[in-house]
Order: structure tokens, then C-alpha cells, then sequence
């Protein structure tokens, strides 16, 4: 299995083979949430103001996501694991656009073959799929903030995803030290940016926590995620 690791949306536009696009903070985390709370399927919609249009026409029970970390104005939710962690999903469609996930998704399925949502807390999950699937190719793309910046997170989640393709089970702790000294989590505890909360990075960094996938496939025209059980 050759595995390829990139980073950002020039990256995810290059996808080959089975493709994981990383979103830790917070769409993909915010996403298995969801999912873990009943939700049928995510629709992944890179730009807000066409999840908005989409979610007007009458597709999907929610919206949900972020611009520049807050909710924009009509959408139901915005990007926060917290928020979705009380948030009634059972049987919901869902709309989803945030600034790194959804646009780094949106992008590689233009090359991609299959498309994983990749978090911390589906890691082993999403592995486990993959080695199931023993594609001849696999690409990682860290999606950083909002598509153009690299984040310690995302990164460190591609060695992570990448480590355990190859057999290694690398030490959670330490890979949890990484992040929470790394710069893009400092917003989460600064109090004049309420959009983001401290329990995010908490759920964040909730290492294989649901034992689940999540895979997106084009579906009359819409990039549709689903929940894929063990």
C-alpha cells in the first residue's frame, strides 16, 4: 500500500486512491459527533452560502457550520463538538460547510477514488476500514486552517492515521502533548473568542472514541456522508 501524506487544499486537490481529509479542529470531529447522535447523513457543502441556498430549497433538517470559527447567520448550529455533543441529530440530514473540512472534501473528490472524514476520535475506525477495502493507494491530507495554513492538530493526526496504516500504534498521550502546545489550540481558552470553547479541544482530542467511519460519496451531485459501521 503506498501512502501519500499532503497538506491543504492544493494537496487535496491531488488526492489519489482511498483518501482520509483531516479536520480536528473542528468539522470532522463535530461530524462523528453527530453521526454518534443519530444523524442519517452529512452533506458536505464547501462554500456557506450554497449550504444556506441548499438548506432553503428544502435538503436536510439541519445546518451546521463555520465561518472564521462562528455560525453564520441562518444556519441552525455552528462548527463546536460541545454544541453538537447536546444537540438532538436521531434521524436528521444534515448540511455541513466549514472553511477547511468540507472545502478539503469538496476538492478531493474531484481525484479521489473514496473519501474518509478524519478526526482523532474515528482514527482506528477509519484505518480498520481502509486495511479492509487494502487499496493499492492511499492519500492523508491535513487540511490546517481553513485550507491554506498548516495546524499542529491536522498534521500530527495525518503521522498519527499514518502510523497505524503501517502497523504502529504510536503513544496518544504524547501526540496530545503536541497539540496542546501548539498555537491553533490557543483560541479555544482566549475569552474574547466565544466561538471557540475549551470543551472542543477536550472532544477533539478524545483519541478513537466511536467505532464508526465516515465515508462521502457523490450522490446526485451532492458529496453525501455516511456513518460505516465495523
Amino acid at each position: 500500500m503506498k501512502i501519500n501524506v499532503g497538506s491543504l487544499t492544493r494537496d487535496a486537490l491531488e488526492a489519489k486512491g482511498v483518501t482520509i481529509v483531516i479536520d480536528v479542529f473542528r468539522a470532522f470531529t463535530t461530524a462523528a459527533i453527530a453521526f454518534e447522535r443519530g444523524a442519517s447523513q452529512i452533506t458536505l457543502v464547501a462554500e456557506a452560502e450554497d449550504a444556506l441556498a441548499l438548506y432553503k430549497s428544502g435538503y436536510g433538517q439541519v445546518l451546521m457550520g463555520e465561518v472564521n470559527g462562528a455560525k453564520p447567520e441562518g444556519f441552525d448550529l455552528g462548527n463546536s463538538p460541545h454544541e453538537a455533543s447536546k444537540f438532538k441529530f436521531e434521524n436528521m440530514d444534515i448540511v455541513q460547510s466549514t472553511r477547511a473540512g468540507t472545502v478539503g472534501a469538496a476538492a478531493s473528490s474531484k481525484t479521489a477514488s473514496e473519501i474518509f472524514l478524519g478526526s482523532f476520535v474515528v482514527a482506528k475506525s477509519t484505518v480498520n476500514e481502509i486495511l479492509r477495502i487494502n487499496p493499492p493507494e492511499v492519500s492523508i491530507i491535513a487540511m490546517g486552517d481553513q485550507g491554506v495554513i498548516k495546524s499542529d492538530e491536522d498534521e500530527q493526526c495525518a503521522f498519527y492515521l499514518r502510523n497505524l496504516l503501517e502497523g504502529r500504534d504510536p503513544d496518544t498521550e504524547s501526540v496530545r502533548k503536541l497539540i496542546l502546545t501548539g498555537g491553533a489550540t490557543q483560541k479555544f481558552y482566549d475569552s474574547s473568542q466565544s466561538q471557540y470553547l475549551p470543551e472542543d479541544v477536550d472532544w477533539a482530542l478524545k483519541f478513537n472514541n466511536f467505532n464508526f467511519s465516515m465515508k462521502a460519496n457523490v450522490e446526485d451531485g451532492h458529496l453525501v456522508a455516511r456513518k460505516v459501521n465495523p
